[in-house]
Order: C-alpha cells, then structure tokens, then sequence
C-alpha cells in the first residue's frame, strides 16, 4: 500500500452506523415492500396483457429483481445487526460470504423491455442504484484495499473520498 494509502480516511465505517445508513436501510426496506405490493398487484394484472416477448422478459426481470432485493435486504440487516451490536463482525462476515452485491444486471436492448410496464421499469432501475450504493458501501467497509485501489496516483484523496460518498449515499 502507497504512503497516501495509508493516510487516507475511510468515512464508511462511520457512514454505516449514522443516520445515513439508517435512510440508506429505510429505502431499501421500502424498495423491496413496494415492488412486493406491485408483483402482487398492479404487477401481475400487467403481465398478464403483455404481448408474449414482453411477458418472458417479464418474468425474468421480476425474478432477477426480486433475487437483488433480497440480497440488499440480507446486506442491510446484516450491517443493521453488526451496528446495534447483535453480531460480530466475524459473524457478519461469514455471513455475508452468502450475499451477492455485483450481480444480476440488465439488459435495456433485450426484446421485449419497452413493452415493459413503466412502474416495473421504475422499481428495476431503482433497485440497480441502490444496488450500486450498497455495493460501494460494502467494498468500502469490508474491502477497503480494493475501493481504494482505483484511485489514480494523480488524483486528490480527499476529493476520492468525497466522490465515493457521494455515490454510497446518491448526493448529486
């Protein structure tokens, strides 16, 4: 590790016992309640009209989104769990060997996805972006050699910071 690798200040650790994370675990909680509501709902009267591309594809992606929801689910509880002192973090990570964060992309071009409903469009991609906070926060917590990794020599370390917890927590 680079004399600046040692000097650099992971924020994550703090960010995941804060009232960050506490909104980070608000909205993924209420990601997966909702998207539940909609498959049961709105959802299944939806599919059932879809030309017949559409509703394979249908099928698919609630599968795939469903199995990321529940992956970040699993992620958020085990964090809220190390945080409110109910598991170790040993425990946690032997536990969290289990949860997948960088799977289960999507394909916009496939046949078929604009004849998706626009509100399941919706609960997909905003699931990819909370996936995508919950994945850096996890690199950064538990894997902080490789988020820093991708640090150029030439750029600033506190502007590195400030960039990943601008994505970890979605500020603009």
């Amino acid at each position: 590790m680079s004399e600046r690798g040692l000097n650099t200040v992971s924020f994550a650790g703090h960010a995941a016992s804060s009232t960050q994370f506490k909104a980070l675990y608000a909205e993924g909680m209420g990601l997966v309640e909702e998207t539940a509501s909609y498959l049961d709902g709105p959802g299944r009267a939806a599919s059932k009209v879809l030309p017949r591309m559409a509703s394979v594809l249908y099928a698919a992606e609630s599968m795939r989104l469903t199995t990321r929801l529940m992956q970040m689910a699993s992620w958020l509880l085990l964090q809220r769990a190390v945080n409110n002192g109910e598991m170790s973090r040993d425990q946690v990570l032997s536990e969290k060997s289990k949860v997948r964060l960088d799977s289960f992309n999507v394909d916009r071009t496939a046949p078929g996805w604009d004849a998706l409903p626009e509100a399941f469009r919706d609960l997909i991609e905003r699931s990819l972006r909370l996936q995508n906070r919950v994945a850096l926060l996890d690199r950064e917590i538990y894997r902080p050699q490789e988020a820093t990794a991708f640090v150029p020599d030439n750029q600033n370390g506190v502007k590195a910071q400030i960039k990943l917890l601008q994505t970890a927590f979605g500020a603009n």
